[in-house]
């Protein structure tokens, strides 16, 4: 798939912009909206996304996949898996994890982000905007983010964002490629692999109570399976669950 890239000096939201550009047209599959400066970043729910001008990659992609509305969480692992693939041919040394649903940490920090928004016609998709911030050069944050990092402030070097845009996009288009029927098992197994916290116990604050569980993977619509200590398993929604870093 080649990326047809669309470059903003600045926006509020690539995402917001993308989305924009489908209600008047459909650009080519992989289209790529990407900007310097993003001053209304959207992370999930309602939270922001710090991005300091010039210093990271803030972009979002369209895509059209074949296939249904509720088998939509396929490619929410399909992203993240390629997204884990680039950071851990950047940064070898270091454990590459999914923090359910799709942030990507490195440790116990916080290296990227993923906002999927859908349109759904009947029972399929019809179209699917992925936002993707990723710290690289930023080495200070000053929002209320418990636990950001970044590239540089890992390795210590200044990364060519245009250079490392191709390299991300090459992996996300690889594994988005597989989202097929006779590979989606391998792209279920890779992802649950990478889930942070994984058979770990810790403390989560669940519908606002404080309980000790443990993750145990996630179901065919992407929820979230918590095993409690007296051996119940519970599935969650992203609203019922809050990660206690």
């Amino acid at each position: 798939m080649k990326a047809n890239i669309i470059s903003l000096p600045e926006t509020g939201s690539t995402n917001t912009y993308a989305i924009g550009l489908l209600s008047k047209h459909r650009p080519d599959e992989g289209c790529v909206i990407i900007t310097d400066h993003q001053t209304q970043g959207k992370g999930t729910d309602t939270n922001t996304w710090e991005s300091e001008k010039g210093k990271n990659l803030t972009f979002s992609l369209i895509f059209y996949p074949d296939f249904k509305a509720d088998q939509q969480f396929i490619l929410n692992k399909a992203i993240s898996l390629g997204i884990c693939d680039f950071l851990q041919a950047e940064l070898p040394q270091n454990k590459i994890k999914i923090k359910w649903p799709n942030d990507i940490y490195i440790g116990n920090k916080k290296i990227c982000g993923i906002l999927i928004q859908n349109s759904v016609i009947g029972n399929n998709l019809d179209y699917v905007v992925v936002g993707i911030g990723l710290n690289v050069n930023q080495t200070i944050f000053t929002s209320d983010a418990p636990n950001p990092v970044s590239l540089k402030m890992i390795t210590g070097k200044d990364y060519d964002l245009d250079e490392l845009l191709q390299k991300l996009l090459n992996s996300i288009f690889e594994k988005y490629a597989k989202v097929k029927p006779e590979t989606s098992q391998k792209i279920e197994n890779d992802y649950f692999k990478k889930l942070y916290r994984l058979m770990e116990w810790h403390e989560y604050i669940l519908k606002d109570v404080i309980t000790l569980a443990r993750i145990i993977g996630t179901n065919t619509y992407g929820q979230l399976e918590l095993e409690t200590e007296n051996g119940q398993v519970l599935t969650w929604d992203l609203k019922e669950v809050k990660f206690i870093i």
